[in-house]
């Protein structure tokens, strides 16, 4: 059992984790931009881009700041959540270079 299933179901959750801290990330920021997440005086990017639609007018440079960190974050996590997968594949040869897929 820890030869066969173990790691292919290790590659599951590897592969299945990063999509959900991301859903979780946006989830948190989206009700933290609308006022029902996290306490006023604790910092969030919901409040950040919440201030940046305030101030869009003098300071446009703080909601398109705050959406650039916001999407880098995200794509980012995707990156390394495949990165992972990637490494941690038990199909893949560990000499023959990036994983071939087997569909």
């Amino acid at each position: 059992m820890r030869k066969h299933v173990l790691p292919n179901a290790m590659v599951a959750t590897i592969t299945f984790l990063p999509f959900i801290l991301t859903g979780s990330i946006t989830v948190l920021t989206s009700l933290d931009f609308l006022g029902f997440g996290l306490p006023s005086d604790s910092p969030s990017l919901g409040r950040l881009l919440a201030q940046g639609r305030a101030n869009s007018i003098h300071a446009p440079w703080l909601g398109l700041t705050t959406f650039v960190t916001v999407a880098t974050m995200l794509t980012l996590l995707i990156f390394a959540g495949e990165a992972f997968r990637d490494a941690f594949d038990p199909r893949r040869d560990p000499g023959s270079g990036p994983a071939q897929r087997h569909f």
